[in-house]
């Protein structure tokens, strides 16, 4: 650790201090300081983390969903979209983590901090293209990597990897169409071939 990096203690009393009773959990873990707030307080919790004298997060450095539903290949309990910020104060040379855990799994929505950092705009984009989190407040919330016309969320747990849809640039038409999935999804098991010798080793 670096001689001028505040201790994770310090950053966990600082933000305790600095929110009260909008702090549902926080851990120390790695050096890292985890976070974890309720849907209804996380736009307050989020600009109090900007603002407050021991916070002073003035940087928003990364912001991405989750899908909790085959958490560590088990039956997870809790709620299962989530949405983890990375937040970095440049003044006190300090980070913590932010995780927000949505209310509903059928329409997974949280408030948008893109009036708190700018750099949220295109994170949140990404988050509601691959995941379906809305974010509430959000000036210009539509599709970022994939296809305007794409069906579905392809990080979701649950989405079928050959996809709903494929798309092809039909000649005739002279535009790009799209068809029902061809391929046909198949479990395939690799054969394994043991040697007795293999590799010199007995």
């Amino acid at each position: 650790m670096s001689e001028f990096a505040i201790r994770p203690e310090a950053i966990q009393d600082a933000v305790v201090a600095a929110l009260g009773d909008k702090v549902r959990r926080i851990d120390v873990a790695l050096g890292e300081v985890t976070l974890h707030v309720a849907p209804a307080d996380y736009l307050a919790a989020m600009a109090t983390l900007r603002d407050a004298p021991g916070c002073r997060f003035d940087q928003l450095i990364d912001l991405c969903g989750l899908d909790y539903s085959t958490y560590r290949d088990s039956v997870w309990e809790g709620a299962r979209f989530c949405v983890v910020s990375h937040l970095l104060s440049v003044e006190l040379n300090q980070r913590l983590r932010v995780k927000v855990f949505c209310a509903d799994d059928e329409l997974p929505v949280v408030d948008s901090v893109n009036d708190l950092w700018a750099s949220a705009n295109w994170f949140e984009r990404e988050a509601f293209d691959l995941y379906g989190i809305v974010f509430e407040g959000h000036s210009d919330l539509r599709r970022i990597l994939t296809d305007y016309g794409f069906v579905g969320h392809p990080f979701r747990k649950d989405f079928p990897v050959s996809g709903h849809v494929e798309m092809r640039y039909d000649a005739e038409r002279q535009r790009v169409v799209y068809e029902p999935v061809s391929i046909e999804p198949r479990d395939i098991t690799p054969r394994i071939i043991r040697e007795d010798n293999y590799g010199g080793l007995h």
